[in-house]
């Protein structure tokens, strides 16, 4: 029922020792996948995963005759990804998905993003997000939604879930009951809902039905409190879980990470583990140990591996955790693992194939995604480019900002709190912009120094700016190389 990151790219041993004894996986990270030669990752590229040994994962999802095991990675397209964050993804997220509304290209998107988690040994894609972004201030979710409308979402959901199990990979939507109308970040707080019942039935569980309808395996629960349900967040809550058992799921209910800091500073992530198990939870993310920084211990993935099994096994002696609820836990888990396994035939064929798809209808997606406020100037060579975004979110999980390097195509990068340069071509980076705050304030000020300056914006957009806007709806290498084209020869609205 344990599903721990760990730190490094090669297996540790302690981790070796406990799939030996039946661990249900692991999930991937960046930090475990070596770069895929300084660039982005073609169709059915495998990735290095250095000289080592996370083969003894890929093994367990490939032979005939090892135990199956369930190996995640967040793979969402666009801003989110752990097997090019080296690099930035080159494929479309779901914001700009949802913008074009093509399902065709969601789909292929869907299986691409199987292919290269399939690549690298994942076998099961943790996304589609089913958020239905509604709050613009959200700093967690955002682009990462198809958008603000429920219907949009959801056929949008079920159409990658479609092209990620065409690709023999397993989906994991993501996060019931909807974080979408939050503007807190669960990794570093604890958001609540402030909507009824009503208003979270009619507009963030439609997304959520809809990939149950599909047969979607796997969903993974939001740390957010819903009031109206207990001041438990929904991770920990039964009746949360319950409603999602209601809608007709008999897969397995996953919980985001344990780790995060609304679990881990309020109850705990061992106390949180029990909770979760008691509440309805069946696989339990103990995610990525690098969150916590410079100050982690080297055996932190241990430790708080540790942390969570040894509060499992005190709740089983004391009768806190029922025995059965371990049991109907682990067979909902086995019973995916097998599922997956079954598909591994499909899954290496898919892996090798490519069916045409990429790089232009990826391109085409992207362009299409963009919209225009105001006429951008052409900024042909080097920019000067002005990032007024703060640090990207855990979910993002890379500091690599290939964003910025390829807007300002070989000019000078400078932050937020630099002086505005009186002279040479200026592109300002924003990524909160939907609602009125510091980068909107800042905007403002640079325009009336500087009003030949373009904004590029990767974030979900909000009123016009003082300034001609590039809207593209992604913080990915794709979107950045698409807007620094329109940049090179100036572009009307």
């Amino acid at each position: 029922m344990l599903w721990p990151g760990f730190l490094g790219r090669s297996t540790p041993d302690w981790l070796r020792r406990e799939l030996d004894a039946g661990l249900a996986g692991v999930v991937l990270f960046a930090q475990n996948l070596a770069p895929a030669g300084g660039r982005a990752a073609s169709a059915g590229e495998r990735i290095d995963t250095s000289a080592d040994d996370l083969d003894v994962l890929r093994r367990s999802t490939t032979d005939a005759g090892a135990r199956p095991l369930l190996i995640g990675i967040d793979e969402e397209g666009g801003n989110v990804t752990r097997a090019e964050a080296h690099t930035g993804s080159n494929l479309p997220g779901a914001a700009q998905l949802g913008f074009v509304d093509d399902l065709d290209a969601t789909e292929a998107v869907g299986r691409e993003l199987a292919r290269r988690s399939l690549a690298v040994g994942a076998n099961v894609v943790l996304g589609p997000v089913a958020d239905v972004n509604t709050d613009p201030r959200n700093p967690v979710i955002g682009v990462r939604s198809f958008g603000a409308d429920p219907e949009r979402v959801s056929r949008h959901v079920v159409a990658s879930l479609r092209g990620i199990r065409s690709a023999g990979a397993a989906a994991c939507v993501k996060h019931f009951p909807g974080h979408g109308d939050t503007h807190l970040d669960s990794h570093h707080a604890m958001p609540e809902l402030t909507i009824g019942l009503d208003e979270l039935e009619r507009r963030h569980l439609p997304p959520f039905r809809a990939a149950i309808g599909a047969g979607v395996e796997a969903v993974m629960t939001a740390h957010i409190v819903v009031p109206e349900w207990g001041d438990r967040p929904s991770t920990l809550n039964p009746v949360a879980l319950g409603r999602l058992r209601e809608l007709g799921f008999d897969g397995v209910i996953v919980t985001d990470a344990l780790d995060m800091a609304a679990v881990r500073e309020s109850v705990g992530a061992g106390p949180g583990a029990v909770h979760a198990l008691v509440a309805g939870a069946d696989l339990l993310c103990i995610s990525n140990p690098a969150n916590l920084g410079a100050a982690a211990a080297p055996d932190q993935d241990e430790h708080d591996f540790r942390e969570v099994q040894h509060a499992i096994f005190a709740a089983i002696d004391d009768g806190t955790l029922p025995f059965a609820t371990v049991e109907r836990a682990a067979r909902r888990v086995r019973r995916l693992a097998d599922a997956v396994a079954e598909r591994a035939a499909v899954a290496a064929a898919s892996v090798a194939a490519d069916d045409g798809w990429m790089p232009r209808g990826a391109r085409r997606v992207a362009r299409e995604a963009i919209t225009i406020d105001g006429a951008v100037p052409a900024l042909p060579g080097a920019r000067t480019v002005l990032d007024l975004r703060g640090r990207s979110t855990l979910a993002v999980a890379s500091d690599r900002d290939y964003v910025e390097r390829t807007l300002a195509a070989g000019g000078e990068v400078l932050r937020a709190d630099a002086p505005v340069p009186e002279r040479g071509a200026l592109v300002v980076l924003v990524d909160r912009i939907g609602a009125d705050g510091a980068q909107r304030d800042r905007v403002s000020a640079v325009a009336a120094m500087r009003p030949d300056a373009v904004v590029v914006d990767v974030g979900l957009p909000g009123e016009p700016l003082p300034l001609p806007t590039l809207h593209t709806r992604a913080a990915s290498l794709l979107a950045a190389e698409v807007a620094s084209e329109l940049l090179e020869s100036g572009v009307r609205a």
